[in-house]
């Protein structure tokens, strides 16, 4: 059995879509805790990862259980998912104009042990956002950017917030997919 350690709605399309077989099991990680003693966001998403995937893997010791986390980091500020509207739009006004880095990580767990693990980044320069924009893309689509820690889904309005975008589209919805399928095919879970 294939377990998803997420409640995340895109993560579980995503595996739905790539015709992968499996069930989702929320983590209940204290990410706060591990957001605390780590700033680099590549070693941030992997530890969220790997402690998601271990915190599943522990219940279900002879199931293979994917972990996956993203952040988003501007210079050297990391940001969480916003805890309201306002501080949704504070994250918009702080990303307008400038190119906002998201870090997504994928693991593996099996028997309480992380057995692999791969990051990856993209880069997603925002283009400058009037209060308008930012007021009237909020009353779209607020509270469900309400769960995306860059305040946007790309494959929704979110796309209008940007002028380029460099990398992984599968990255960017919150997963290095093509990484965990190779992941997968290596250990004989899904078909070669």
């Amino acid at each position: 059995m294939l377990v998803l350690a997420s409640a995340s709605s895109i993560r579980r399309t995503m595996l739905e879509q790539s015709g992968i077989r499996f069930e989702a099991v929320p983590a209940g990680v204290d990410e706060a805790s591990v957001k605390a003693g780590v700033k680099d966001p590549a070693s941030l998403a992997t530890e969220l990862a790997e402690r998601k995937a271990v915190a599943v893997s522990s219940q279900r010791l002879d199931d293979w259980v994917i972990g996956s986390d993203s952040v988003v980091s501007l210079g050297d500020r990391l940001f969480d998912k916003p805890r309201d509207r306002d501080e949704a739009a504070r994250h918009l006004r702080a990303f307008s104009g400038n190119a906002i880095r998201l870090t997504s990580a994928v693991a593996l767990a099996r028997k309480a042990a992380v057995d692999w693990s791969a990051t990856d980044s993209a880069t997603l320069r925002v283009r400058a956002l009037s209060d308008r924009f930012v007021s009237d893309y909020l009353d779209a689509e607020w509270p469900g950017v309400g769960q995306c820690v860059g305040v946007f889904r790309l494959e929704g309005r979110g796309i209008q917030l940007f002028d380029s975008i460099e990398g992984s589209f599968f990255t960017i919805l919150g997963m290095p997919l093509l990484q965990l399928l190779g992941a997968l095919r290596e250990r004989g879970l899904i078909a070669r």
